[in-house]
């Protein structure tokens, strides 16, 4: 292979085969370097030693396909290359084969990076040939492979699940495949192996794993693609810690393959604790916590202040962002105001408190709380504080979702981190474990309220199991906004990487929820009657979680999308520039299926 030999070869006769990565023609000396996956090797084409072959190599030019036999020898002095893996040797060639050519590509596989993201998915098959995107798919390669050998060494069987199913309520629009057997009616593909795995359960497989293809038809981003790789498992009698060590002991040999060794348990909190400390159910916890500074104002500060009496004072610290100028300050006091619209947030500016000997103590006060955490980033000049207060006249937001102004805080630290990424560090990959923050978020809502239809949604899936003590008090019908479910998501800087759940493995418990929803019985027997029959012949109770491949992969490469992890992705718009899909089909194929389209303007 290009990329495997070494000093010690040296003397040895080879045979390469590869791409021209670069040529160099000297004119009695051509310097062809050939690429494989492996790696580059140099192959020097010498007039004298074999001038056939530097004949050949006169001819040939980038990307073309091209076999070497030759001598493996030592570089000369000085001319060694250190950026290479192949760097003291080279290769004299003694016969050189064009086996294939090629025609000038619109982008070298040579070059580091290409701009143009389009044309890189249009030339996916000369993209895939870059350095880059080679070791990118070794590792998802080895970090799959960690996964599967930790899941069967730990009793878990491997399962497939069908990709052609009935349509079920997953959370997002299905893929459908019309039928031509049964006109009129279509399969599903499915969003997750969800009832297959728990009828796996009931069947007495008790511990199921798939690295399973998922299809979900929802707006595309960075971080989401139509068609995606899951890692799923499920166990019966299984406590939520027991899940909680699987997934951490396979996370772990996951992150071994990339060279970083994970903490052995991993850090818990509700999702109520994130929302207040963090502003969202999938907490960066690279930036300090959000502090809740409403003890450090009395009801006539606030007055005087202008501060709505009774809500929430949060602040938070950037650290290392640097010491700002008065300018620069109310620069960056200006856009963030900007930035709340009519959200009935403002900010109070520490600073120029602290110059004011009236709120001077007020001003130390708040600095001091703000790095009392245990966590919390120690005092520095080069800390960045920002500190919200909700103006007079916002009640009405707060009513409407009491969780209101920790969200939007929350979100404002996010951004501020991202703003001042460079200059404090926390969001560069240095490949260390102190730079993968892991999360359990657990106890989630068991519904969440649609105000546009006016009705309770499930918000994890209606097969969750709520907490015993939530149905005991007969939270399902009083109070549902008040019902937490056995639920929880695996988080890591930010990013859920997944989500699982204690199911409900009894029947007259699923039918309650599916009645708590708003469906009536007959209506779950259309739609899950193979399932809840099943649930009637001795289901265990059972649980288990599912994560994004991809994602993992992606935070491990260092990438900002999907797209560098997934051999052939689709574009934002859903599109497959390299094989140009979607498309439409003939008529005859619409007339086997009954189908006819109907464009909407």
């Amino acid at each position: 292979m290009c990329g495997e030999l070494r000093p010690e070869d040296s003397g040895a006769d080879v045979v390469l085969m590869g791409w021209v990565n670069r040529r160099r023609d000297h004119g009695n000396l051509i310097f062809l370097d050939v690429r494989d996956r492996s790696g580059i090797t140099q192959v020097v084409l010498d007039k004298e030693v074999s001038g056939e072959a530097h004949a050949k190599a006169e001819a040939a030019r980038s990307e073309y396909v091209v076999a070497v036999k030759g001598k493996v020898r030592l570089r000369g002095a000085g001319l060694d290359n250190p950026n290479m893996a192949t760097g003291l040797i080279e290769v004299v060639a003694a016969e050189l084969l064009l086996l294939n050519e090629s025609k000038t590509p619109p982008f070298s596989p040579a070059e580091d990076a290409i701009a143009n993201e389009e044309v890189r998915l249009k030339y996916r098959y000369l993209d895939l040939r870059r350095v880059d995107m080679q070791k990118n798919f070794k590792l998802r390669h080895d970090v799959a492979r960690a996964i599967r050998n930790y899941l069967s060494d730990a009793g878990f069987l491997e399962i497939e699940t069908p990709f052609m199913t009935r349509s079920t309520p997953e959370g997002a629009r299905d893929y459908l495949v019309p039928s031509r057997v049964h006109g009129g009616s279509f399969y599903a593909l499915p969003q997750s192996p969800q009832i297959f795995k728990q009828i796996l359960m009931i069947s007495g497989f008790d511990k199921y794993f798939q690295i399973a293809r998922c299809f979900r038809d929802e707006d595309l981003r960075a971080d989401r693609q139509p068609e995606f790789t899951q890692i799923d498992l499920e166990m019966t009698f299984p406590q939520q810690g027991l899940i909680f060590k699987t997934v951490e002991g396979f996370l772990a040999a996951a992150f071994a393959t990339a060279g970083i060794t994970l903490p052995t348990e991993f850090v818990q909190m509700t999702y109520d604790e994130a929302i207040r400390s963090y502003g969202i159910d999938k907490p960066d916890m690279r930036l300090p916590a959000m502090v809740d500074l409403s003890g450090e104002l009395t009801a006539e500060l606030r007055e005087t202040l202008k501060i709505e009496q009774g809500l929430p004072v949060l602040g938070f610290v950037i650290p290392g962002v640097g010491v700002l100028s008065g300018t620069a300050r109310k620069a960056l006091l200006s856009e963030v105001r900007s930035g709340f619209g009519e959200s009935g947030l403002d900010l109070l500016d520490v600073a120029r408190l602290g110059t004011n000997p009236d709120f001077a103590p007020l001003a130390s006060a708040i600095d001091a709380k703000l790095v009392s955490g245990a966590d919390a980033p120690p005092a520095s000049p080069d800390n960045l504080v920002i500190v919200v207060t909700p103006k007079l006249g916002t009640p009405a937001m707060w009513n409407y979702d009491p969780q209101w102004i920790y969200k939007r805080v929350g979100a404002l630290r996010l951004q501020l981190g991202t703003k001042y990424a460079a200059q404090h560090g926390r969001f560069t990959k240095t490949g260390t474990a102190g730079d993968y923050k892991f999360l359990w978020v657990t106890d989630f809502p068991m519904y969440e309220w649609d105000e546009e239809a006016k009705v309770w949604n499930a918000a994890h899936h209606p097969f969750t199991s709520p907490h015993e003590e939530d149905i005991k008090a007969g939270r399902l019908t009083s109070d549902k906004g008040a019902v937490r479910a056995l639920a929880y998501d695996i988080v890591l800087n930010g990013t859920e990487l997944g989500s699982g759940s204690i199911r409900i493995h009894r029947q007259d418990v699923q039918a309650e929820i599916f009645r708590s929803l708003g469906m009536s019985d007959a209506e779950a027997h259309e739609r899950f009657g193979f399932f809840l029959d099943a649930l009637e012949y001795g289901t265990p109770p059972h649980g288990g979680i599912a994560l994004g491949l991809d994602r993992i992969v992606m935070i491990l490469a260092g990438a900002t999308s999907l797209r560098e992890v997934i051999a052939f992705p689709k574009t934002a718009k859903a599109i497959d520039l390299m094989v140009d899909a979607p498309t439409p089909v003939s008529e005859q194929q619409l007339k086997e299926l009954s189908l006819r389209t109907v464009i909407r303007s």
